[in-house]
């Protein structure tokens, strides 16, 4: 349900520019509709047509604004300071056939931000005050099969939720769900694996709903267990339902049961299907599916996270859903591609800070093999997010990247109160019922306080502060202990000296806010204590809102150990070399400065081997031992040519250079793809490094690239990871421009429907190169 909706922005503060909304007594009557664009035979020739998911706030200009909140968005002009921008309506045309007449309908919606209300032809279906987790609506009487149906959603934006950018929007998918009058509710089937030595025995919670509304009699279930090719290698017994009554449900419980089960692991993150067959007199009317990980997790306040029985040390980072160029909608493709960015670097973990993530973002670490913090928008157990918990809890439960939930973060004085306990306690009431397989912790911004709702928490997660945590520990053993932020270096990529005008921070491990620390001060304090189960970094990508420690012209943070679009800073390496078991080495400078000769020039260095050697244009600048968990910095006297670093592991050699170049005369392309699926859905991330004659890639190019694309296929977004470039981030008809930021920039291209080529035109100081990506079907 993703194509071809229709979208006009409306007015907060003027009904008559919200299409009388707000005047017009909608709810009134049911069906009342005071030719709005509620109304069915409302005119919208003239809205805009777009796909989904869609952020509207990302294609606003960058405004200034004295108000905190619009700086910790980004300075887009959404929220209450603009209501000409803060109410967004979509509507979408659609057809059921005729033959579907008497069965079961569904619209679910998987995020919305926020505050929506949803119609169906004219009738009211509900609202959502949530912008981050979805909800499904039944619309089963509603709908006509004799002529077209008409969604209608009016999305609020006027108030935030987060101190972050959090986009507008329809920003995740719609589904139109079909099913038979007897069908498995999908939103209360839940699945647990318990692991033996040389077995698994799978648990399921089936529950059978009769949507109809007469009473059915003989009724069979029988769920299986499937490899990836399909072959059965568990078969529940059957269970049989006698008679269930119209619109009841009856829970079913089965077990399945699997020899020597290939386990999910996060180097092997092998996934089953669970399939559930429902039948009505021999018929079959219902099959419902889950991908399935069997793995086994368990947290002790001595030994941490163990999986599958082996420790795991988490090296973990905390993301929003942000990305150049689309905002937070993120197609599905990037969200993939993003979380292997995450995997090369070498961590196995994400907290999904600070609210419910999208579902297809989870089916990407179950696939990818990552581990998750599933985290609750606020600590609050009002009936608002208490209801918001069971929905996240019931929703993400199935997933096997799911290892940990998170009731809340950062609460301020009710975090360090009896109220918070009491918040606490009955937030953990839901979850233990929902899910007593797991635990949860609470990411405070404490040091060593216990009183509040850290007394209730089997895991007691430190946001910073982590000098406090052996004395935490050491006063409460009883606690596993997890970093649920750590780190909070500023840096901006490819910058070596501070602009305070142009907001731009050293890209180095040096700069943190009051609260933080470096990356090398948390992993040495907690790398090698066991008991201490790892942390996560504040982020893994830069993130728009929120600039740090500048404020204008920032317009996104400087957190990330990549940047918006992804391209990595120097700390990337850092943690490279202590996260992964790659041989790392990397010179954390750039070597074009002309004009600056004999000055000394500050050369960090990371890596993993034990000893490293600098040379300066073939002559050594002597060798340094490298500190465990650390970097080796020496003060070179600058004169053009090669800088090479090589590190001794043994009797083998590790190599890393940086050189000085000319200016840049084209741009080296790298697609993450080699093709596009034909489906409208896929889509390449195009990334572009300056380069001088010679090849080589030039670290402080800067020049305006132009570009479009022509063929079936449409230019998404693009961005450069500078963190105060103002210039629009998405196309007009497939045309856009983008200065480089210090080398590099980013094009997202999305497929079209066609089996054909794309091509993409891109221009650098007068001189065009094609690049031709092919799509299939």
């Amino acid at each position: 349900m993703d194509k071809n909706w229709k979208f006009h922005l409306g007015n907060s503060a003027d009904p008559a520019q919200d299409f009388n909304y707000g005047i017009a007594n909608l709810f009134a009557k049911t069906k009342k509709t005071s030719q709005t664009p509620i109304d069915e035979s409302f005119n919208d020739t003239g809205w805009k047509t777009v796909q989904l998911p869609h952020d509207w706030a990302v294609h606003l200009p960058i405004t200034f604004s004295q108000n905190e909140d619009q700086l910790s968005h980004g300075y887009r002009p959404v929220g209450g300071l603009y209501p000409q921008n803060s109410i967004g309506w979509y509507r979408k045309k659609f057809l059921v056939p005729a033959k579907d007449s008497g069965q079961q309908f569904s619209l679910t919606f998987d995020g919305i931000y926020r505050d929506s209300k949803v119609w169906i032809n004219g009738i009211y279906l509900g609202s959502n005050f949530s912008g981050y987790l979805g909800q499904s609506y039944d619309i089963t009487d509603f709908l006509y099969f004799n002529k077209a149906n008409t969604i209608t959603v009016r999305v609020d934006a006027t108030q935030f939720e987060g101190w972050f950018y959090e986009g507008a929007g329809i920003n995740r998918h719609v589904w139109l769900n079909k099913t038979q009058n007897i069908h498995v509710d999908p939103q209360n089937y839940y699945a647990h694996a318990k692991v033996e030595k040389t077995s698994s025995l799978i648990s399921l919670e089936v529950p059978v709903l009769n949507g109809g509304n007469k009473v059915k009699t003989g009724i069979r279930i029988i769920s299986e267990l499937r490899t990836r090719d399909g072959k059965v290698v568990a078969r529940s017994h059957p269970a049989e339902i006698d008679t269930l009554p119209a619109k009841t449900v009856h829970q079913v419980k089965q077990q399945l049961e699997i020899s020597h089960p290939k386990l999910w692991d996060l180097d092997h993150p092998y996934l089953y299907r669970i399939v559930t067959r429902v039948m009505v007199n021999g018929k079959l009317v219902d099959q419902y599916f889950i991908r399935f990980g069997v793995r086994d997790i368990h947290i002790t306040a001595d030994r941490g996270v163990l999986l599958n029985g082996k420790p795991v040390k988490i090296k973990g980072t905390n993301i929003h859903q942000d990305h150049a160029g689309v905002g937070t909608a993120l197609p599905d493709a990037l969200q993939y591609y993003r979380i292997q960015l995450l995997k090369a670097v070498g961590s196995n973990a994400i907290r999904t800070s600070h609210g419910a993530p999208a579902p297809e973002f989870l089916d990407a670490c179950d696939s990818l093999g990552m581990l998750i913090v599933d985290e609750q928008r606020l600590l609050n157990s009002g009936l608002e997010y208490k209801g918001q918990f069971e929905r996240l809890i019931k929703r993400d439960r199935n997933h096997p990247s799911i290892f940990l939930w998170s009731i809340g973060n950062e609460e301020g004085d009710i975090q360090k109160s009896s109220i918070g306990k009491r918040v606490a306690q009955d937030l953990l009431a839901v979850q233990n019922k929902l899910d007593p397989y797991r635990i949860a912790t609470y990411a405070a911004d404490l040091g060593n306080v216990y009183h509040g709702v850290n007394e209730v928490m089997a895991v007691r997660g430190f946001n910073y502060r982590v000098d406090y945590v052996h004395a935490y520990h050491k006063a409460h053993p009883e606690q596993a202990v997890l970093g649920t932020e750590m780190g909070s270096t500023v840096m901006t990529r490819g910058i070596y000296n501070t602009d305070s005008v142009r907001g731009y921070v050293i890209d180095q491990d040096s700069v943190y806010p009051w609260w933080a620390g470096t990356a090398e001060h948390w992993w040495q304090l907690c790398a090698d204590e066991p008991w201490m189960m790892g942390g996560f970094v504040w982020t893994g990508f830069d993130y728009r809102g929120e600039p740090t420690p500048f404020k204008w012209p920032n317009v996104n943070s400087h957190f990330g150990m990549m940047d918006l679009c992804g391209f990595p800073k120097n700390v990337y390496y850092y943690y490279k070399s202590v996260w992964s078991d790659a041989p790392v080495l990397h010179i954390g400078q750039q070597w074009n400065r002309k004009g600056q000769e004999g000055k000394l020039v500050n050369v960090w260095v990371y890596g993993n081997a034990p000893e490293v050697e600098l040379l300066l244009n073939g002559k050594s600048l002597g060798r340094k031992l490298m500190p465990k968990y650390g970097h080796l910095e020496w003060n070179v006297p600058y004169a053009a040519g090669i800088l090479k670093a090589v590190g001794y592991l043994g009797q083998q050699k590790i190599t890393d250079s940086i050189v000085t170049t000319g200016p840049a005369t084209k741009i080296g392309i790298q697609s993450n793809v080699d093709h596009l699926n034909a489906n409208g859905k896929d889509i390449a991330v195009i990334n572009l490094t300056a380069l001088d004659i010679s090849g080589r890639a030039v670290p402080d190019a800067n020049d305006r690239l132009l570009f479009s694309l022509a063929g079936d296929g449409r230019i998404l977004g693009f961005g450069n990871g500078d963190p105060s470039d103002h210039d629009p981030e998405t196309s007009v008809n497939n045309k856009g421009s983008r200065r480089l930021f210090n080398g590099h920039a980013q094009i997202i291209l999305q497929a079209g429907n066609s089996a054909s080529s794309l091509e993409l035109k891109i221009t650098l100081n007068g001189h065009t190169q094609l690049y031709r990506i092919p799509q299939i079907d």
